[in-house]
């Protein structure tokens, strides 16, 4: 079973040493180092950043230390569950001889070659299986900067820690949730939260295993409660209203995916009723056909990837990564606020006249980045976006430059991605139905001026169905006063109201369970009924032109 307090302390000790020991092999490895430099030159010639290479060197050395570490974890994973039949890191009970044994025999072959180049081949191996191709791919950073022998030898040695009692693992990654009967694994697939649960502890270690990646990427786990209630009112109401065939959902800024785990069941559900008698693993398939993301950070990717694949596995009743399906992931690297169109655009920003939208990054994947963020693509759109305010003066030009309808002042990244989302939903042709958009974003746009152009010009032209103010709920991470907004991208109905929930008094304590706060509880059991209140929130019907105008 895994520890994941006990993981997290490990991996966070062993992200700093590898950022050290990469900080120091770029320093004095020549190619290492005119690589970089080329790639920071690039950057800066381009408009992706004003930072000097030094402070700009930092992201790609967190990023590939954090990428080698939780390639082990992938590994890991796979190797306890008996996702690959051959042990090459460690494992449980006589597991972790075989695979030093592996280890020892293939040095022995290589004598110059060092544990660098030994976690290279394994992480080569699991490349080339169709299940884990797309989570080794070669735009992931381990590819990209490697550390030295010392330190990869240090981090083979944390996958072979034992206990005190030298009988087993400090770290044993086997899931005991994952199901061999079909009914069980349906079951689990429909149980809200129940799937996701199998690799959340991935997201919950992303989140935390690197302070300054955390605060450069504004990560933040949503909660499965918030990401549920967001789902009912816009990916439910979406199946109800798009054919299934044809049916596509989009996280813009997925993070580590919850979003994506939470949909991947959802849609399940709806081909088991539409394809009673299919094989689990076209149906399992066919409900990721429907789900894209995209974020900026690799590694929250590859962990996305890799949720989506276990979980596919784990409804197809697929045992072993050798057997499974190139199932189709659609997660990819790239920043939403650059790659993709605009509404009414016929190219592809990347392919403009513009050295800013046509840099790629090593780790992107562009044109699939492109692809995915095609405007008036989706059904619906949904996601937690970040909300911080861009650091580095070229991007936050660049988003300005591009979002310059909503970007005001010393604007938060919730403004445009609250544009961006709005972009990428489906618009009515012909009479047809608008797309569905839900969000849970910072609420202090509609508190300070930068929030301004948001308020009273842009919203106004978007039919707000709901308002609901979350900031007097716990929302565990969630630091900052929230609100959470469903819409549909269309013109409004100037006689329909807004359904807002407003907030009377925050939560009395820390629940023991958040999701039964009883603030957050107050906006599940009453947001369906105007009129009432208690001494947490009021629900009302607000005419729509009040949200216009008060700010």
């Amino acid at each position: 079973m895994i520890t994941d307090g006990r993981l997290l302390a490990d991996c966070r000790r062993m992200v700093t040493l590898l950022e050290n020991d990469l900080r120091a092999r770029t320093d004095s490895v020549d190619e290492l180092r005119t690589r970089l430099r080329a790639e920071w030159s690039q950057a800066r010639a381009a408009g992706r950043t004003d930072k000097a290479y030094e402070d700009w060197r930092e992201d790609p050395i967190t990023q590939a230390a954090v990428a080698w570490v939780l390639g082990c974890v992938f590994v890991r994973f796979c190797e306890d569950n008996r996702l690959y039949e051959v042990p090459l890191l460690s494992g449980p009970g006589p597991l972790r001889a075989i695979a030093q044994d592996h280890r020892l025999a293939w040095l022995a072959e290589r004598p110059s070659a060092g544990d660098r180049e030994w976690l290279l081949e394994v992480f080569r191996r699991y490349a080339e299986l169709p299940g884990t191709c797309e989570i080794f791919s070669d735009r992931n950073p381990i590819w990209h900067l490697a550390p030295t022998d010392d330190g990869a030898a240090e981090l083979v040695q944390l996958w072979w820690a034992l206990k005190d009692d030298g009988a087993e693992l400090v770290h044993d990654f086997w899931d005991p949730h994952r199901r061999t009967d079909l009914l069980g694994r349906i079951h689990d697939a429909l149980a809200p939260g129940e799937l996701a649960d199998i690799t959340r502890m991935l997201g919950d270690l992303y989140q935390d295993v690197s302070d300054s990646a955390k605060e450069h990427y504004a990560l933040l786990q949503t909660p499965q409660f918030v990401e549920s209630f967001i789902l009912d009112r816009t990916l439910n109401p979406a199946l109800d209203t798009f054919d299934l065939k044809h049916f596509r959902m989009i996280d813009p800024a997925c993070g580590s995916g919850h979003f994506l785990l939470g949909a991947f069941p959802r849609l399940l559900a709806a081909w088991l009723e539409a394809r009673p008698g299919a094989d689990p693993r076209e149906l399992a398939a066919s409900a990721l056909e429907s789900i894209y993301g995209v974020d900026v950070n690799p590694f929250a990717v590859a962990i996305a990837r890799f949720r989506l694949l276990v979980a596919a596995m784990t409804v197809s009743g697929v045992q072993r990564l050798a057997d499974a399906p190139a199932f189709p992931i659609q997660v990819a690297v790239g920043d939403s606020m650059l790659r993709g169109t605009r509404p009414g655009q016929m190219l592809k920003l990347s392919e403009a006249d513009d050295p800013l939208l046509r840099h790629r990054y090593p780790t992107e994947d562009g044109d699939r980045a492109d692809e995915y963020l095609t405007a008036g693509r989706y059904h619906a759109v949904v996601g937690n976006p970040p909300y911080i305010t861009v650091k580095d003066p070229a991007l936050n030009r660049a988003y300005r430059a591009r979002f310059k309808d909503t970007c005001h002042r010393q604007y938060s990244t919730a403004v445009p991605f609250m544009e961006r989302f709005f972009d990428l939903a489906i618009e009515p042709r012909g009479g047809g139905p608008a797309g569905f958009v839900g969000m849970i974003t910072a609420n202090s746009f509609m508190k300070r001026e930068f929030g301004k152009k948001l308020i009273e010009t842009y919203l106004p032209s978007k039919a707000l169905t709901h308002v609901i103010d979350t900031s007097g709920a716990y929302i565990p991470g969630h630091g900052t006063p929230t609100v959470i907004l469903l819409a549909r991208n269309r013109r409004p109905d100037a006689s329909s109201p807004v359904r807002a929930v407003l907030s009377i008094r925050g939560e009395p304590g820390r629940p023991t369970d958040p999701a039964k706060g009883k603030v957050w509880s107050s906006i599940e059991n009453m947001i369906e009924f105007p009129g009432e209140e208690n001494q947490y929130v009021s629900i009302v019907d607000l005419p729509r032109e009040q949200l216009g105008t008060e700010h």
